[in-house]
């Protein structure tokens, strides 16, 4: 996981009251993160940090010691990981299957080639690729036996977005299951919340505007759910060809997906699930998107380059 695909994050707003609670922050998976519990030391939150740490060591495609990393350059051999990382293929192939291939997890090629082969953040940590890699694998014919992984020679994953949201979700269960009655995770543009809220009412999660960073353009009320952001507008750089591509990738067309929407922000039950659903939203029509989101049952608020916010009819459930 990068530091860069946070997008334009959403920020959770300030408990309006001090119940008891305690937030841990730290930088986690090439973002700023931070983890509050509520009715839990500042212990529980800690060790819930801790867990992504490993999960990051686990699946960073930037370390070459990680399982992902192992797996990618495997060359069609099976390769022994950690059940987690099992954990987060099936989700890959999951949201690939309900997204319709619009959220791809192995166009890891196309990224390296387009110049995004370096950590943003640790620039001395580099994606290894074999010579076999090919934009576009076959997520259907990976094979998971217990812990052992196989995927097909060529295909390689890059865990990118939906790392990030799958840790949240851990580490918030993590929290949860060391006796918090509530708790909230925020990785770059990913939050997720559940349990009880420090103020007893909902968790209120500020969108920032994409074109005033600083300041919300929406603030929501949510009981148990996640919130992702994604944004063209957030990591770019000059490709090959000299021309500025971006890191969110078009799977039929190949290259940055060429789209008016900057922001695509959804609220999911899972912080997996959310950020899978982002993706359709650069990639489809903007009515189409918003029409088919809700029967995933999701919300989401897109806007577009002139600076109109399109939302889905369900989003104002949220507010």
């Amino acid at each position: 996981m990068t530091a860069t695909d946070a997008a334009t994050p959403p920020v959770a707003a300030t408990p309006a009251t001090a119940a008891a609670w305690a937030v841990a922050e730290a930088m986690v998976m090439g973002n700023g993160c931070a983890l509050t519990v509520v009715d839990a030391d500042l212990a529980v939150a800690e060790g819930a940090l801790a867990l992504t740490r490993r999960l990051d060591a686990l699946w960073s495609r930037f370390r070459h010691d990680s399982d992902i990393t192992a797996l990618n350059l495997a060359e069609g051999e099976p390769r022994r990981v950690d059940p987690l990382t099992c954990l987060l293929i099936g989700e890959m192939r999951e949201a690939h299957r309900r997204t319709d291939g619009d959220f791809d997890p192995t166009l890891l090629p196309t990224l390296v080639a387009e110049g995004y082969a370096a950590s943003r953040v640790e620039p001395g940590l580099t994606t290894w690729l074999p010579l076999t890699a090919q934009a576009g694998g076959d997520l259907d014919g990976i094979r998971i036996d217990g812990d052992v992984v196989t995927l097909p020679r060529g295909t390689t994953l890059d865990p990118g977005g939906i790392g990030k949201g799958l840790a949240a979700d851990l580490a918030v269960a993590y929290a949860l299951e060391h006796g918090a009655t509530g708790a909230l995770a925020q990785f770059g543009g990913d939050i997720l919340a559940t349990g009880a809220p420090p103020d007893g009412d909902a968790w209120r999660i500020g969108v920032e505007d994409p074109f005033r960073p600083g300041e919300h353009c929406d603030v929501l009320r949510v009981l148990h759910g996640a919130v992702a952001t994604s944004s063209t507008r957030r990591l770019r750089w000059n490709g090959t060809d000299g021309g500025e591509v971006h890191h969110l990738l078009d799977p039929r067309a190949g290259g940055s997906i060429r789209t008016d929407v900057q922001t695509v922000t959804v609220i999911a039950g899972t912080g997996a699930r959310a950020e899978s659903l982002t993706k359709p939203g650069f990639l489809r029509p903007v009515a189409e998107y918003l029409a088919w989101l809700p029967t995933q049952d999701a919300a989401a608020l897109v806007i577009t380059a002139d600076g109109t916010m399109h939302t889905t009819a369900n989003w104002s459930d949220f507010r």
